[in-house]
């Protein structure tokens, strides 16, 4: 049942199946399309992305990257899309995540360096990529032609790489299944008394060495007795008797 509802909520981009994160992120900001900053460069993204780290500079502030954390905050996926207001930043942490991609995949977030370098360092802007054809990429972006929130298409040379919200979630969770795992820890081992020198006594060699003087003991005494010798040896068994006066 379970497949079967992560099946159903799959969608279609361009001939491509859409994970859910991608679809909700999509589904997110085309609902915002058309949308122009005010004078001053002021943006509700901007607004909103101030109020939540508690710094006012941000209201009027390069807005690309503001309102993909404003979208993802409103889809509910910001823990796999990040939020972010400087690109260099965010490219950087779907590195450390390991969602770095030089492929480009619908729901992707997609960085630029319009000066054609390949490090993240580089990166200027960033946009989500709605689908792709070719080698084109058709995208969503924010604060381009200087005011708006529109579609483009672009070429890949100016592309840095793709972060992957989907990849994101998949490493997470494989994260958390083997942070269940408990490495095998054997039982502590019971501790020997300590030892004695009549401990010795007990083992095998000790107990059998005895048994052959017993032997020995009493072949001679039997062998003293065929002989009539009167010679006593010196064990308690031998010692003579006494009788006590009445």
């Amino acid at each position: 049942m379970a497949l079967l509802q992560s099946i159903v909520i799959y969608r279609f981009s361009g001939g491509v199946v859409l994970d859910p994160i991608a679809d909700e992120l999509l589904k997110t900001v085309r609902q915002e399309l058309g949308y122009k900053e005010k004078s001053g460069q002021f943006t509700k993204f901007g607004e909103w992305y101030a109020d939540r780290v508690q710094d006012s500079q941000f209201r009027n502030g390069a807005w690309c990257d503001m309102f993909l954390a404003w979208a993802a905050n409103k889809a509910g996926i910001s823990e796999y899309v990040g939020e972010f207001a400087w690109t260099p930043s965010h490219a950087a942490w779907f590195i450390k995540q390991g969602a770095w991609t030089q492929k480009p995949e619908p729901g992707a977030l997609v960085f630029f360096d319009w000066s054609g370098g390949s490090s993240y360092k580089g990166v200027d802007h960033v946009g989500v990529v709605e689908r792709v054809e070719g080698t084109k990429i058709h995208t969503i972006e924010a604060n381009v032609d200087r005011v708006w929130l529109k579609r483009k298409t672009r070429e890949t040379d100016k592309v840095v790489g793709y972060g992957v919200p989907r990849i994101v979630k998949e490493r997470a969770e494989r994260d958390e299944i083997r942070s269940t795992e408990r490495p095998f820890v054997p039982l502590p081992r019971a501790e020997a008394p300590p030892s004695s020198p009549l401990d010795v006594l007990g083992t095998p060699p000790a107990l059998l060495a005895v048994m052959v003087l017993v032997i020995l003991v009493l072949s001679l005494r039997v062998t003293g007795r065929r002989r009539g010798s009167h010679r006593r040896l010196p064990w308690p068994w031998n010692a003579p008797f006494t009788r006590k006066p009445a």
